[in-house]
């Protein structure tokens, strides 16, 4: 038992408060591949999308802390990183009595299982006694059946040895999970039990290991909890993260805000491979998607490279790794094709085929596209090169097997009754569809995948020039102004002055508009002629919520504000929005959209406690004066929480091509951010620090050689 009267410190004693996302209050912790999440007591209910989830499965599903018998009662949650927490608790006063004097305090930590350090501080001028239990079960399925709501109600197989509670899988006893505690409690099979005397002004405190089976870390026993904090492998990791990435902050309070919980966030959704080695890789979100993502984890690097390159790169393997080598209906693989996701839970088989699924037709385009931005951000040559046959190899799918038709064009069909019927990144089964709300047919060949094809031959023609391949480099640029011209011929709508969301299976255009046709902006496809007209449509408060840029025009047939694709608003595409319109600053109206979109996604970021969640509802900020969450809504969750680095890149106009040995920064950063600072910004070996106040651009530490390019406003 540790009873003491000092004020000993805890390990999380700094904190904000915690984001909550559109997870319909819960507080989500993640660290890796691990996840948690749990109600504001910090409690995980069965029949709740909650507990914590370890390789895609749910190895706890209750865990109640309950002060004589009853539940505590909330004050405040902290949670100073993505994977820590904070519940402020106390316990509920004595009949007749308005105030505790029983103030409770559980500090989590989740790292390839889950800490947890309970602290009971006695207030009173009198000893209290107090009957402290815990609660647990598991039922180890499937993350996905908790989402859905198909738990069933499955319940552990519990042994108890020496003081140690086991939890095992009654239908596969390799899934487990371990309890032990620093004071010893009576155990009962799922309670365990510490009755204890709290001396007055004193506290005491036990904490708690959840290890699940196949966990790679063991828990540190020794030194006080602070130690063991400081010491644990997620601490450790997010300092290591901090200590290589650019630091950029700025005189906006709200702007540096978001963006330390940006650094935190991402750092805590790095994963490696089971071996541990080679550079880390990005997951998708928690608290639904903590895997590898094709689309979503390259878009994220891709925003995160003013950090670092070496998320970038890491992905980049990954991905390669796992390219498509064959052709296989039932995960839907083909040679060249980057795969869409990667499940290792109980029913990996039952959900889209197999453990790596490959139906998405926008990752190919984009490991390109990201495999040359990598190099000019100063990303290692010669580890660039050994890439060069997986962007080969994309190149091909994308030619072979992407344009099914060879009507030039990208498209997609799913093989089986199983694969997702839409693949591109609105791949709900409802999100593509025209003016009057008729659902496409496919094949599916979407405006924005032909802007990355675009981009993608222009990246493999760069990467071309720069390993001495000028007549690759001739044939990519052929290809990729051919696709321009026939892509503006086909798509654009001149009687509505967008481009059409898609070509359906009878090359009909889907005549919707939506911020996919932004995206033609960011890969650079759009003529001027066209994008000053389509930005002039984007403007409009119909595609313009206050907060963000829908997802679908307000007046469009399927439009729907609560939707999770037909009018939402999806922070990483308004920022994609923003980026592209800042590409085409020289056309009239893009900056003052990219400036209003900017401001109204930061004003939601501070009304989410600075985390963007991954997606929330299209209201109209008239009618609402906050954005109103989406439920399910994954939070913090990749390419959300990288949105805000998108956003300084694009107003810095921050192009670096570190092989040709430039720095080009054409600011226009938006008067309420001040001045904008990035101090130990990495560009290959070299190391240099900018600041960007008003059209005033000061760059140090740039080599001798270089070439600073602005264009100061």
């Amino acid at each position: 038992m540790t009873v003491d009267n000092a004020s000993s410190p805890s390990p999380l004693n700094a904190g904000e408060p915690a984001g909550l996302g559109g997870n319909g209050g819960n507080v989500t912790l993640v660290e890796g591949g691990t996840f948690s999440l749990s109600d504001r007591l910090g409690d995980m209910e069965p029949s709740k999308p909650q507990g914590l989830f370890f390789r895609d499965a749910r190895v706890i599903s209750r865990w109640e802390l309950l002060i004589d018998g009853k539940r505590p009662e909330p004050l405040s949650v902290l949670s100073p990183e993505a994977f820590a927490a904070r519940f402020v608790l106390r316990r509920p006063p004595q009949q007749g009595r308005a105030d505790s004097t029983l103030l409770v305090v559980r500090d989590r930590l989740v790292a390839e299982g889950m800490h947890e350090l309970i602290t009971l501080e006695n207030m009173s001028r009198e000893a209290t006694a107090v009957v402290l239990e815990l609660h647990v079960d598991a039922d180890f399925v499937d993350l996905f059946s908790v989402k859905e709501g198909r738990m069933g109600g499955h319940r552990a197989e519990m042994t108890t040895s020496d003081g140690e509670l086991l939890l095992h899988d009654r239908a596969d006893l390799s899934r487990g999970l371990a309890l032990t505690s620093t004071v010893e409690p009576m155990v009962l099979p799922g309670t365990m039990i510490w009755r204890v005397v709290v001396p007055a002004g004193g506290r005491w405190q036990t904490e708690i290991t959840a290890q699940p089976a196949g966990a790679a870390q063991r828990p540190q026993t020794q030194g006080t909890p602070g130690e063991r904090y400081r010491a644990s492998e997620p601490v450790r990791k997010i300092q290591a993260w901090r200590a290589t990435a650019t630091d950029i902050t700025a005189d906006s309070g709200l702007l540096n805000r978001i963006l330390r919980r940006t650094e935190s966030d991402l750092g805590a959704l790095q994963i490696h491979t089971d071996s541990g080695t080679g550079r880390p890789f990005v997951a998708a979100g928690a608290p639904w998607f903590m895997t590898l993502f094709g689309r979503d984890s390259l878009l994220t690097a891709w925003m995160s490279l003013p950090l670092e390159t070496d998320l970038a790169l890491g992905t980049l393997q990954q991905l390669a790794e796992l390219q498509g080598q064959t052709v296989d209906p039932l995960v839907e693989e083909e040679p060249g094709r980057i795969m869409h996701e990667m499940r290792r839970g109980p029913a990996v088989g039952q959900v889209l085929g197999g453990q790596i699924y490959y139906g998405t037709v926008d990752a190919t385009p984009l490991f390109v596209m990201l495999l040359a931005e990598c190099l000019r951000w100063g990303a290692e040559p010669a580890a660039i090169a050994t890439l060069l046959p997986a962007a080969d190899a994309a190149i091909g799918w994308i030619t072979d097997f992407g344009d099914r038709d060879d009507d030039g064009f990208v498209e997609y069909v799913r093989a089986t009754d199983r694969g997702l019927i839409n693949q591109g990144w609105k791949d709900s089964f409802d999100g593509i569809n025209d003016a009057a709300g008729h659902l496409a047919q496919a094949p599916i060949a979407l405006c924005e995948v032909q802007g990355y094809v675009y981009a993608a031959y222009l990246a493999r023609a760069e990467l071309a020039d720069a390993f001495d391949d000028p007549a690759l480099a001739a044939r990519m640029r052929e290809r990729a102004a051919e696709l321009r011209t026939k892509f503006a011929e086909q798509f654009w709508l001149p009687q509505c002055g967008w481009y059409a969301v898609a070509l359906d299976g009878s090359k009909r255009q889907v005549d919707a508009l939506t911020s996919n046709a932004a995206h033609c902006l960011w890969s650079g496809i759009a003529t001027d002629e066209h994008a000053e007209i389509l930005i002039g449509n984007l403007a409009k408060a119909e595609m313009d919520s206050g907060f963000g840029l829908r997802t679908l025009a307000s007046n469009m047939g399927a439009y729907n504000p609560m939707s999770y694709h037909c009018g939402s608003i999806w922070p990483h595409d308004t920022a994609i929005a923003v980026a592209g319109l800042m590409r085409y600053q020289h056309v009239p109206g893009a900056v003052e959209l990219a400036t209003k979109l900017a401001g109204g996604l930061l004003d939601a970021a501070a009304a989410f406690d600075g985390r963007l969640p991954e997606l929330f509802c299209g209201f109209p900020r008239a009618r609402f004066a906050a954005p109103v969450p989406y439920p399910t809504s994954c939070s913090p969750q990749a390419w959300a929480s990288a949105a805000p680095l998108l956003l300084v890149r694009s107003f810095l106009g921050l192009d670096p091509d570190v092989p040709a040995k430039t720095l080009t920064i054409r600011p226009r950063v938006p008067e309420r951010w001040g001045c904008v600072r990035m101090s130990e910004f990495r560009l290959g070996t070299a190391t240099v620090g900018l600041e960007v106040c008003g059209s005033a651009v000061t760059v140090t530490g740039l080599p001798d050689g270089w070439a600073l390019i602005t264009d100061e406003a």
